[in-house]
């Protein structure tokens, strides 16, 4: 790689020169979450990298950061990759800071990423055993009625999309989930318009949804992307009878099913998606300070913690 520095430019265009077929840098997921800008790393001619961001104005000051959209989605590497931060000139993008979340399996766009948390995948190419208790309550429900279908999500349903908006819904209520992760309808709309997403339902005996899913693919893995249990069927645990039937689809797809992670490492949902697991990944991000000086006057008041940016960390109380 050249020793001259790369120039880092932002490009405002809602993120289409950094969209792709893949779910979480097509069309689709960049418009339902905002996608404003491109971050476009020049290489020259060892080429480009191109990474979808939401620039954000940092409240009660002149300046501005940005940040990936949620999901996995790196950046479309163009003959770059791994580009080490040290080796770019931040300076025309004008921000503060950068985050961004890459892609799961790699490669990633910088070098030194952080590793964040292990995320556990179903690959239908090698032998699949479910966890006995796992297996135990998919076979208990299949006895008593409880049957799972998959369909092209811009196929599905009225009726299933509802069902899947009210049991994610309810999912986010009971597990105190922040503001962040209820979706708007609009959000919603355009998840199911993607031709790369597939609507996972569960339905109890009595005909009612128990459980639905919404999966994706994207860079190689179908991911089990969102979804959620109804309440009445909580004990039943019906969203153990998805995992079957993603994997079925993940084989026609060759493409392994990705879990995802817990929120800290070895917590109860690592555990209860490890069960289900054969193989599994690593989620890293990078954290880009593309102005040091004002970073550091931003971040001077806050506590010293791993959050990025450190200007942005929640306050205590």
């Amino acid at each position: 790689m050249s020793t001259t520095p790369m120039r880092a430019l932002l490009v405002p265009d809602a993120g289409r020169s950094a969209r792709s077929e893949d779910y979480f840098r097509s069309e689709h997921h960049l418009r339902a979450e905002g996608v404003t800008h491109t971050l476009v790393i020049d290489g020259g001619p060892e080429g480009t990298l191109r990474i979808p961001l939401v620039v954000r104005p940092i409240e009660g000051t002149p300046y501005r950061d940005a940040i990936s959209p949620y999901g996995f989605p790196g950046g479309v590497l163009d003959g770059l990759r791994e580009v080490p931060k040290h080796a770019v000139d931040w300076t025309a993008t004008e921000l503060v800071s950068i985050f961004v979340r890459d892609r799961i399996g790699g490669p990633c766009c910088f070098a030194g990423g952080t590793a964040r948390i292990e995320v556990s995948l179903i690959d239908s190419s090698l032998p699949v055993k479910f966890r006995k208790d796992h297996g135990a309550d998919i076979r208990r429900n299949a006895r008593l009625g409880y049957e799972t279908t998959y369909c092209p999500a811009p196929e599905s349903s009225p009726e299933q999309r509802e069902e899947l908006k009210r049991v994610y819904r309810q999912t986010m209520a009971r597990n105190e989930a922040t503001a962040r992760y209820y979706f708007s309808d609009t959000w919603f709309a355009e998840a199911f318009s993607s031709p790369v997403a597939w609507l996972v339902t569960t339905r109890a005996p009595d005909g009612q949804v128990a459980s639905s899913a919404i999966a994706v693919l994207s860079d190689g893995y179908l991911h089990n992307y969102i979804g959620g249990t109804s309440d009445p069927y909580l004990a039943q645990s019906p969203a153990k009878n998805d995992i079957p039937v993603m994997v079925e689809l993940s084989a026609k797809l060759k493409a392994p099913v990705h879990l995802g992670g817990g929120v800290h490492p070895g917590d109860g949902i690592e555990k209860f998606k490890r069960g289900f697991a054969n193989a599994t990944s690593r989620f890293y991000t990078h954290e880009l300070i593309c102005d040091p000086e004002t970073y550091e006057r931003l971040s001077a008041e806050r506590a010293r913690t791993d959050y990025f940016p450190a200007y942005r960390a929640p306050r205590p109380g």
